[in-house]
């Protein structure tokens, strides 16, 4: 039998998908099912003065309007994902009851018989706000004297990070050229298919006090806790499913309020209510991403060898430091990418405004790392009069020096050591897949005109495989099939195809005998969740791990049957045999069902066949890849035309070679629109002016070219599957690369490109 990992095998979840079998959030129906609205602040900044539920209480269907004063333990607040010390503390509240930090911030949920019921009521509930000062953005907020988010502070820098090699000064004493930018990466929207939803069920058969949770989340684990620290209730007494999600991006990484709040309003009212976010609501209150402005410089010598980057910058984000210092540490961490940086010095400053709080969304820091390294280095080729591509192969860490330290510290605790690799190969795969010879001479062909070709280049590594632990529980069931229980939840990612893999391999079984089962806390007892490229990186090593335990009570059991050695069991074909006799064996899920009474396992310490183990990575693991894009643009109206795009990302060894690319392809695309169209733009008073599908420039069809994306196999050294991660690496060098290609094509009219995105109106402004 052929080892099914690392064969493109079809996704084995799609057939549910493409009949209309999934189940998604908005599709649970419960007996006596309530619904909730949510009564939203249109204020940025406001005092809560009074809420008068009197009018929505007297419409048909409603049954409740619930405040702060109304939900026993509401006095709680909203965990974030990760505690930072070093940040002044804060605290994030699952219903305003005095103040309102942003617009759309929760004040009451109205609950009624049905959702349009609920609506209606939610606009009937009147609150009398006093407006307050509001500081919208980051230069507001920086002013002294300026509208304070939280009162207790003294300003609103929530605090400071920083990260530094070698001696900046001497660096840039040391260049030929120094160039230097001020860059803008602006606010995003993670825009999964599925909003956000919640649906909570108070008691359970045998519990009165029990209560189950459904949410589209990727962190039910984290969801659980909250909720079973909002309600005093063992964890254990807390079920938190994650049903089929329709997309996160990690919008749906951490915990939100609302995840808090609907469970409180199902057991403060005796019977299940469910929430279901609205596409206006997604875009007001989701946390949102990126929003750096950076100021930064390079220093370059005579042969093009970096001698010193530095950059100093600041986050936005908004009313509440959800994810602490994560995204600018990530930033300052990824910023140096697969390049000798001998001198390097970064400095963030984090600030709270009065906007929805940011978290993470597809890439987190790295992108923002990518535009900066990649900007600058295209600047510093054009000061020395150096090929791009050029000045890139001068600078990549080469094969001989790996594994390559960079001295700095990642936000683990541990030294930043990339995996071996080879950089410059790598690159010069994707300038073979693009064609760079080839395009450079359709610029010079076209030099001049009113539609010049640029072309852009970018490169990256990538931190994938976060710890601290993943786990799997397998079991074997008597009807044959295989259930891998994990942790992790899924949101489109294939994890029942490639986890399946990883476990049949192992088993010796097709496949489609594996059940994979996540995103249910009552499935393992631990899980981290699906954030951070870390699935089949440490989730992966966990299932194999645990399927080589039972392969080995299989053996075990096997061997007592058949009357042979252990180590002459054989297991392939979904059968254990003897080795040289395969028509002497039995079935594996016939050896499950004798397995329960098995002498052998019963001396090994358990019946039946079933293993439980969690892999914990020592640090993540270093990917890698480069992108190459060909454009024009037309001087006459703005417009960007990406001609070819082609990329190359170093996986180790994958899986599902078809489902990385897929992956690829869809971080790419998502990074094309970061480059062309995406921003969420707000006024001085907090507003939000793109709201919606009309609004918010998502990527469309005719925007993304065909993509040549070839993944790349350097094993891991810090999982023995050599697996390195791949779900936010296609996102990272999009916005870098259409940058330097479309200030490549307007270099000779001494147009310079500073922020995306690159609308036609950006670019024609530019150009004059």
């Amino acid at each position: 039998m052929t080892s099914p990992l690392g064969a493109s095998i079809r996704r084995t979840e799609d057939l549910r998908f493409l009949t209309g079998r999934g189940r998604y959030l908005d599709d649970l129906c419960l007996p006596g099912m309530l619904h909730a609205a949510i009564v939203r602040s249109p204020h940025a900044h406001a005092r809560v003065e009074r809420i008068d539920p009197s009018a929505a209480l007297a419409l048909p269907g409603a049954v409740a309007v619930l405040t702060a004063k109304d939900l026993p333990g509401l006095g709680g607040n909203v965990p974030p994902l990760v505690p930072t010390p070093a940040f002044r503390p804060w605290a994030q509240p699952v219903l305003a009851s005095s103040e309102v930090r942003c617009a759309g911030e929760a004040a009451a949920v109205v609950v009624a018989r049905d959702a349009y019921a609920a609506a209606d009521a939610a606009e009937a509930v009147l609150v009398d706000y006093l407006p307050l000062p509001v500081a919208a953005h980051v230069d507001q907020a920086l002013q002294p004297g300026a509208p304070r988010v939280f009162q207790d502070w003294p300003d609103n820098v929530a605090g400071v990070s920083a990260g530094e090699v070698g001696d900046v000064g001497r660096g840039l004493r040391e260049a030929s050229a120094i160039v230097e930018a001020e860059l803008v990466f602006p606010r995003l929207a993670g825009m999964p298919l599925e909003p956000r939803g919640v649906a909570a069920l108070p008691g359970g058969p045998t519990d009165a006090d029990a209560i189950t949770v459904w949410v589209s989340t990727q962190v039910p684990f984290s969801v659980r806790t909250a909720v079973a620290e909002a309600l005093g209730l063992a964890e254990e007494r807390v079920r938190v499913i994650a049903p089929d999600v329709g997309g996160a991006f990690g919008s749906k990484g951490h915990v939100y309020a609302e995840d808090i709040l609907i469970p409180l309003a199902a057991r403060q009212l005796g019977r299940p209510v469910k929430w279901v976010e609205t596409r206006r609501e997604h875009f007001l209150t989701a946390a949102p991403d990126r929003d750096q402005h950076q100021r930064c410089r390079m220093g370059v010598r005579a042969d093009g060898s970096i001698a010193a980057v530095e950059t100093a910058f600041t986050r936005d984000h908004g009313a509440y430091p959800t994810l602490g210092d994560v995204i600018p540490l990530n930033t300052i961490n990824h910023l140096p990418g697969p390049y000798r940086v001998p001198h390097y010095r970064a400095r963030c400053t984090s600030v709270v405004t009065h906007k929805t709080f940011a978290a993470a969304y597809r890439g987190a820091g790295r992108p923002e790392a990518a535009f900066v390294m990649e900007r600058l280095l295209d600047r510093a080729a054009r000061a020395l009069g150096m090929d791009p591509a050029e000045i890139r192969r001068r600078n990549l860490i080469r094969p001989e020096e790996m594994p390559y330290r960079t001295g700095l510290t990642y936000r683990d605790g541990l030294p930043i050591v990339y995996d071996p690799a080879d950089y410059p190969a790598a690159f010069e795969r994707v300038l073979a897949l693009l064609d760079y010879g080839g395009w450079r001479a359709e610029q010079r062909r076209r030099a001049g005109s009113t539609r010049p070709v640029g072309i852009g280049l970018a490169a990256y590594v990538e931190g994938t495989g976060l710890g601290p632990f993943e786990g799997a529980d397998v079991r074997v069931d008597p009807s044959g099939a295989v259930y891998v229980h994990v942790g992790v939840s899924c949101q489109g990612q294939a994890h029942e195809t490639t986890l399946a893999q990883v476990a049949a391999a192992e088993l010796g079984v097709q496949p489609a005998q594996i059940v994979v089962v996540g995103g249910d806390t009552q499935a393992i007892r631990f899980g981290m969740g699906t954030v951070a490229s870390r699935v089949a990186a440490v989730a992966g090593p966990a299932v194999s791990r645990s399927c080589r335990e039972l392969a080995r009570k299989a053996r075990l059991a096997a061997a007592e049957m058949l009357e042979c050695a252990p180590e002459d069991v054989v297991l392939a074909g979904g059968r254990a045999s003897v080795a040289g006799m395969p028509d002497r064996g039995i079935a594996l899920g016939e050896l499950a069902r004798a397995a329960i009474r098995s002498r052998a396992l019963a001396r090994d310490g358990a019946p039946g066949l079933h293993a439980c183990a969690f892999f914990y990575p020592g640090t993540v693991t270093w990917a890698f890849g480069a992108h190459a894009c060909a454009l024009e643009v037309d001087v006459e109206t703005g417009a960007i035309r990406l001609l070819r795009y082609a990329a190359v990302h170093d996986c180790g060894r994958p899986i599902n070679p078809m489902v990385v690319e897929g992956q690829l392809h869809g971080g790419i695309a998502q990074g094309i629109g970061s480059a062309l169209t995406e921003e969420l733009i707000h006024d001085d008073d907090g507003q939000l002016l793109t709201g919606s599908l009309m609004d918010y420039g998502l990527p469309t069809a005719d925007q993304v070219p065909f993509i040549d994306a070839l993944p790349l196999d350097h094993p891991s050294a810090m999982n023995e599957l050599g697996i390195k991660g791949v779900g936010e690496s296609g996102v990272i060098c999009p916005a870098a690369t259409i940058a330097n290609a479309v200030e490549d094509a307007l270099a000779a009219r001494g147009a310079l490109v500073s922020r995306v995105p690159l609308t036609p109106q950006r670019v024609w402004e530019a150009l004059r």
